[in-house]
């Protein structure tokens, strides 16, 4: 079975997320994500939630928490601020998606959420590529998206690499608890 069969009965089924954590399609993130530290999984994740955080901006100008959520978890990650204050503004990010109908948008705010979430513990890193995916699928529909999905995959990999061998190069500073 490849990624479109599962995409195509988590569609038929309705579900909120077209691609899971165990997908086979994933595994190959999945055990890159798991090879790496805490800090470059992060400095991955929030890379690309500020990418959109900028589309969810576009759309919804008014609408400042998703840039919240991202301040809020890179001022975590930084030590600037503790867990509660940014687990409220990525919970207030995820509310948005309550507040808001189009399916696509929804996904990509649950994705920011996610890989903010990924300062608290990188078990969140799924997270991202499932929900952005299935934004992805969702804007495009599944027989128009397979370029894209395959492309987006290759993004993730080719940034944790990049990450993986310029950690150094990060010009942020670090909580304590990312240092361990």
């Amino acid at each position: 079975m490849d990624w479109t069969d599962e995409v195509r009965a988590r569609l038929k089924r309705n579900n909120q997320v077209l691609f899971a954590k165990d997908s086979e399609y994933l595994q190959e993130l999945a055990r890159l994500l798991q090879e790496q530290n805490h800090r470059v999984v992060t400095l991955w994740a929030l890379a690309f939630a500020e990418e959109t955080v900028a589309k969810l901006g576009e759309k919804y100008p008014e609408e400042a928490r998703p840039q919240e959520a991202l301040a809020a978890a890179r001022g975590w990650a930084a030590g600037i601020i503790k867990m509660r204050q940014a687990q409220r503004k990525i919970l207030d990010c995820h509310a948005f998606a309550k507040e808001i109908s189009r399916k696509e948008d929804i996904a990509m705010c649950h994705a920011v959420g996610q890989a903010c979430a990924v300062v608290h513990t990188a078990g969140h890193a799924m997270g991202y590529p499932m929900y952005d995916l299935t934004a992805i699928v969702l804007a495009q529909g599944i027989e128009q998206a397979a370029e894209a999905v395959e492309r987006r995959k290759q993004e993730y990999i080719g940034r944790l690499l990049y990450w993986r061998e310029n950690e150094s190069q990060y010009q942020g500073g670090w909580a304590d608890f990312m240092l361990r």
